[in-house]
């Protein structure tokens, strides 16, 4: 007999808003879970250590041990052992560092000041910086501004957790890491490498953390079509569209075209898609 499909979900704006979980979330995952689907949770999240993720799940009432797959952690794949890496990003782009065994030898948040007009010093370290790494820090500024994307034009990687402009709240949106990457490949024109969904490496670690090299009955549950909709495409499975985060009713034009096979569809939330898999 055949395993139930493999439920690829996306944590803010599906299951939670800022970890308030959003009604009937919860029950949605146990059923999914009760009827043999592996239920793994992909955030671009890149803010949070995994095991934050995990005990946060488990005080809303899922346990999620090693059922969490992280943006930073897409990010850490790419990096190199032995790497200087000057950071722009969380705690969660630090464990990535230090689990890819690269070296963080800064952050744009930390600034060393002339004493006189204000602005930061670089110095030398920015010629020996390999990689620089962005993800959503709320520290950002413009002397980070200056300290990332200096380092970029002396030759440094740009490598992104991930590229959402916004994140969804219980009060509203606010600028995600997209926005401040935007700001860093402006200010050092270039091109930046992302991790996160909707992008390769991302799905490269979801096959490996699953053990799957075929994802064509898997659902990739999202509430963002040019995200969650283009990650279900790039690894080859269906897409679900909840109405519970960024979209809205107004925004399923093109969710169709945003899945592999065109196998995509919108659900006012995750307990709704959850009824239509176990009862199918």
């Amino acid at each position: 007999m055949p395993s139930a499909a493999p439920i690829l979900c996306d944590l803010d704006g599906v299951v939670w808003l800022m970890h308030q979980p959003i009604a009937g979330s919860v029950d949605a995952i146990k059923s999914l879970r009760n009827a043999g689907h592996r239920v793994l949770f992909v955030t671009n999240n890149s803010f949070s250590v995994v095991a934050d993720q995990e005990n946060a799940l488990v005080k809303i009432g899922i346990d999620a041990h090693g059922d969490v797959v992280t943006s930073s952690q897409a990010a850490g794949v790419l990096l190199r052992k032995g790497e200087r890496v000057l950071l722009g990003g969380g705690p969660g782009a630090v464990e990535a560092i230090k689990n890819a065994g690269a070296i963080l030898v800064g952050r744009s948040d930390e600034h060393n000041l002339d004493g006189s007009d204000g602005h930061a010093i670089n110095g030398d370290t920015d010629q020996e910086i390999d990689v620089v790494l962005v993800g959503y820090h709320a520290t950002f500024d413009y002397r980070g501004l200056t300290k990332l994307s200096n380092a970029v034009r002396n030759g440094a990687r740009l490598i992104a957790t991930n590229d959402d402009a916004t994140y969804p709240t219980p009060h509203g949106l606010i600028p995600g890491g997209g926005s401040i990457l935007a700001a860093v490949a402006a200010a050092s024109g270039v091109e930046p490498i992302i991790a996160g969904k909707p992008h390769k490496p991302m799905a490269d670690l979801v096959g490996q953390v699953l053990r799957l090299d075929d994802l064509s009955n898997a659902w990739m549950v999202g509430d963002r079509p040019s995200t969650d909709g283009l990650f279900a495409q790039t690894v080859g499975c269906k897409f679900a569209q909840v109405l519970t985060g960024i979209s809205s009713a107004n925004d399923v034009s093109d969710v169709a075209s945003t899945s592999a096979n065109g196998d995509s569809h919108v659900f006012a939330d995750l307990a709704t898609f959850a009824k239509m898999i176990v009862g199918s």
